[in-house]
């Protein structure tokens, strides 16, 4: 999860750099220089949205502090965020600890 945003954050910086803006933002530098340049709401936005994404990516099985309040049973999950299914193995779950790392 965390390599896909750092990623898309390299790709948005470098569009950016490259010049490319969404209309209304054209006269936002590029890099952390936009960062001082953004409204306070802006802030407020980001924070929001960030803390609603959290949020929303619990353990379905737990409580956000591990009480487990549902018929649901134990939860199948090695750690939070873990929603495997069984949908697509690509046989990680195969592996010892050791060939992991």
């Amino acid at each position: 999860k965390h390599g896909r945003i750092a990623m898309l954050g390299v790709v948005g910086y470098l569009v950016t750099y490259a010049g490319v803006r969404f209309p209304g933002a054209e006269d936002i530098p590029s890099g952390f220089a936009a960062l001082d340049n953004l409204p306070g709401m802006v802030w407020a936005q980001m924070i929001a949205t960030w803390t609603m994404m959290e949020a929303a990516n619990q353990d379905q099985y737990e409580g956000p502090w591990g009480t487990n309040q549902n018929a649901l049973g134990e939860s199948p999950a090695e750690f939070k965020g873990d929603f495997r299914n069984g949908f697509i193995d690509f046989g990680w779950d195969k592996l010892s600890d050791d060939q992991k790392m």
